[in-house]
C-alpha cells in the first residue's frame, strides 16, 4: 500500500472514531449485561415501568425516555418571486428561529420467572440517537448488572 492510501484510510478511521457515541455503546452492552438481573433489582434501579404486561409466565416492563432539544437557526435564506431570475439573499423575520428535535427510546425488559431474559429497544429515533437516549433508562442498572464486573482499583 502506498503512503497516500495509508493516510486516506487513517483519515477515514479517525473520522469514524470521532463519531463514536459512548452512551450508545453502553446501551448496546446492556442488552446482554442485564440478562439475569432479578426483578427486584430492575425495579430498584430503573423504577416503576411506564407500561407492563403479563403473558403466560412472562412479564414485560417498558420504560420510556424522551428528550426534546431546540437549536437556534438563522433566518437567512434565499428569497424571490418565482417569476424569473429575481432571487437574492436577505434576512427573514424574525432574524432567528429555532429547530426542535425529539429523541426517544422505549426499552422493554422481558422477564421469565422473575429474572430479565431479554432487553429490546424501540422508538421513532434511529440508530445511535435512539441508543444514546436508551442509555438514560439503563444507566443506573449497569452498576448492578450480574454480568458486568466492577472496575478494579490498583
Amino acid at each position: 500500500m502506498s503512503m497516500r492510501h495509508l493516510l486516506r484510510w487513517g483519515f477515514v478511521v479517525g473520522t469514524l472514531a470521532a463519531c463514536a457515541n459512548p452512551a450508545a455503546d453502553q446501551a448496546l452492552m446492556a442488552q446482554t449485561a442485564l440478562v439475569g438481573m432479578p426483578k427486584a433489582t430492575l425495579l430498584s434501579c430503573a423504577g416503576v415501568p411506564d407500561r407492563q404486561a403479563t403473558v403466560d409466565n412472562r412479564e414485560f416492563f417498558t420504560y420510556r425516555s424522551v428528550r426534546i432539544a431546540s437549536y437556534p437557526s438563522p433566518g437567512v435564506g434565499l428569497y424571490g418571486t418565482g417569476w424569473g431570475p429575481h432571487y437574492g439573499y436577505g434576512w427573514g423575520w424574525p432574524a432567528y428561529g429555532s429547530e426542535v428535535y425529539s429523541f426517544d427510546c422505549d426499552a422493554t425488559f422481558s422477564l421469565r420467572n422473575g429474572v430479565v431474559e431479554r432487553v429490546t429497544y424501540g422508538g421513532s429515533s434511529g440508530g445511535a440517537t435512539r441508543l444514546g437516549q436508551c442509555y438514560a433508562i439503563i444507566q443506573n442498572c449497569l452498576a448492578q448488572a450480574p454480568s458486568v464486573s466492577a472496575p478494579s482499583n490498583p
